[in-house]
């Protein structure tokens, strides 16, 4: 029997996973575990060079390199499982091994300590590949709850949702890393690390615990049995779903749209705070209320997003997004103090949720109407993704290396930004795109 689409309790359900796994993001990826990471992947001697499988490694390339192996890692493996995925019927399966494989990994960053580097790092690789991984299998069901005219709003939903719920976590666990007495534990447990360990464990709980509710609202799998030749079939699968792009211009062309004006996009998320605290000094405090104001004003700016595509539909709201985005870097390379570093977070937060959810709606948009394929087609936005993550990273750093300015990296942010949107002035803003 068909799926019944446009179900509030069933929209309500998908947006709680971005309210699960979001906290990842936040918590793990943005602040409590790099800060803790530092302070503890050192050497006896409290240096940051350290034995890192046999190797004598600085901390910061080893935290780095992790990111870059599971970023490359779901390269590969996200596009074949979910054509073994959408193959087999086994869509949900794959999201709740990811889920519970991210949940676990920061569950067991509880016994992160100087006598476990080794251990703790690989557990922090998984549980990148564990929230990268359920994601793409997430973002798939959007065409499935909902119609057409619906993907705007219930994609801004979804960020929102995730905004709100990790901002939520971690206060808690800033409350009881700053004020330990209050969860009847002592300053000697901050200090020790002790309560850091216990935010780690709550990140995993919450995740794997709020994703009961879209395991059980989400469509259910439509097979049961596991077959040998499932891999095979996912190859095939995956074949037919890029022999089926390649006939769509206007999706080919987002593609390349998105890949340019998203490597500006990750990029900022993830140099913002190295560049507050490396280019203007802004203590690790300053740098957690960024954090937490970003995550605030992308709550209504998700929803920012959503209205404008309706008023103008998705291409043009995407470069109206862009345009904003576009002021960030132009701003941050004559950016000299705190106080105007904090603005120009509060610009990047109205803008992040909204050029996400909306990217995300828009090429759900482009996937053709009778697809049943979605887990195969989000692979390929999820693969955009995480290729412009990481070589707008690395182009950044490659600048900086050849330039010894920081700043100098950041014009680069804006050239992309100009690129994107003058590629996305290829598509026509409408609602349907046919070719």
């Amino acid at each position: 029997m068909e799926f019944l689409k446009n179900q509030k309790k069933v929209i309500n359900a998908w947006c709680m996973y971005d309210w699960a796994n979001s906290v990842h993001n936040l918590v793990i990826t943005s602040v409590i575990f790099p800060i803790y990471f530092h302070a503890t992947a050192v050497n006896e001697q409290g240096g940051d060079i350290i034995n890192f499988m046999g190797f004598q490694v600085n901390n910061d390339v080893v935290y780095s390199y992790t990111l870059s192996i599971a970023t490359l890692i779901l390269v590969f493996l996200s596009p074949l499982l979910t054509g073994v995925a959408d193959f087999s019927g086994r869509r949900k399966f794959f999201m709740k091994f990811f889920c519970y494989l991210g949940a676990l990994s920061c569950i067991y960053f509880f016994f992160f300590t100087k006598d476990n580097i080794t251990a703790s790092v690989v557990a922090f690789g998984l549980s990148l590949i564990g929230w990268g991984g359920s994601v793409v299998f997430y973002n798939s069901y959007l065409p499935d709850i909902v119609t057409e005219d619906r993907f705007d709003k219930t994609s801004a939903r979804g960020f929102a949702f995730g905004y709100f719920g990790s901002v939520l976590l971690l206060l808690f666990n800033l409350a009881m890393i700053m004020k330990p007495e209050l969860f009847g534990l002592s300053q000697a447990d901050s200090d020790s690390g002790f309560t850091s360990r216990i935010a780690f464990i709550t990140v995993g709980v919450w995740w794997a615990a709020f994703a009961q509710i879209p395991f059980y609202y989400l469509p259910k799998d439509r097979s049961k049995k596991f077959e040998r030749k499932w891999i095979a079939k996912g190859f095939q699968e995956l074949r037919k779903v890029y022999n089926e792009m390649k006939q769509r211009k206007y999706l080919k062309r987002f593609l390349a749209a998105f890949f340019i004006y998203d490597m500006g996009v990750m990029t900022v998320i993830y140099v913002a705070a190295l560049f507050a605290d490396k280019e203007l000094k802004i203590p690790t405090s300053g740098l957690i209320t960024t954090i937490l104001l970003i995550q605030l004003v992308a709550i209504p700016g998700s929803y920012l997003a959503s209205f404008l595509s309706k008023k103008f539909g998705n291409t043009i709201a995407l470069r109206i997004e862009i345009g904003l985005w576009a002021t960030v870097p132009l701003a941050a390379y004559f950016t000299t103090t705190a106080e105007q570093f904090y603005v120009i977070a509060a610009v990047v937060g109205l803008v992040m949720g909204g050029i996400q959810s909306l990217s995300r709606s828009t090429y759900a948009k482009l996937i053709p109407d009778d697809t049943k394929d979605t887990a195969s087609y989000f692979s390929f936005y999820d693969v955009c993704e995480r290729l412009a993550t990481a070589l707008g990273t690395f182009l950044f750093g490659f600048i900086i290396q050849q330039t010894g300015s920081m700043r100098n990296s950041v014009l680069l942010i804006l050239v992309l930004f100009v690129v994107g949107f003058a590629l996305l002035t290829r598509i026509p803003s409408k609602n349907v795109y046919e070719d």
